[in-house]
């Protein structure tokens, strides 16, 4: 998979969303600020060239669905984010966490209950 640009990201996930839709109900979905209609349509077409979208042609329109599934696409990004950034190290990202407070006591514990269910 390769990695997605952030209009691509919102794109995939919009489409996540809705399941299928034309690049006008993508549109409507979008938070602020919304691009216009031809980049979101340039965006909709690089995630089709790339394999995460399809395509079907109903009437004069196109409508589009994901290829690939949300949690799919999360394991992928989140594993190639933890190796990039944490040296494949799952400790490293939770100390990192712990260090910057955005990690409370209560939720380590309910992170170490869930370690421990698995």
């Amino acid at each position: 998979m390769e990695k997605l640009s952030i209009a691509e990201e919102q794109a995939l996930q919009t489409l996540w969303e809705l399941k299928e839709a034309n690049i006008k109900s993508i549109l409507e979905q979008l938070q602020a600020p919304v691009p216009p209609y031809t980049t979101l349509a340039s965006t909709v077409k690089n995630l089709e060239k790339k394999g995460y979208i399809s395509s079907r042609l109903v009437g004069n329109m196109y409508l589009y669905r994901p290829s690939v599934t949300e949690d799919d696409y999360k394991k992928r990004f989140m594993g190639q984010f933890i190796k990039t950034y944490f040296d494949n190290s799952y400790k490293d990202l939770v100390n990192f966490f712990v260090n910057e407070k955005n990690l409370s006591k209560d939720e380590l514990e309910e992170i170490i209950r869930l370690i421990e269910k698995k």
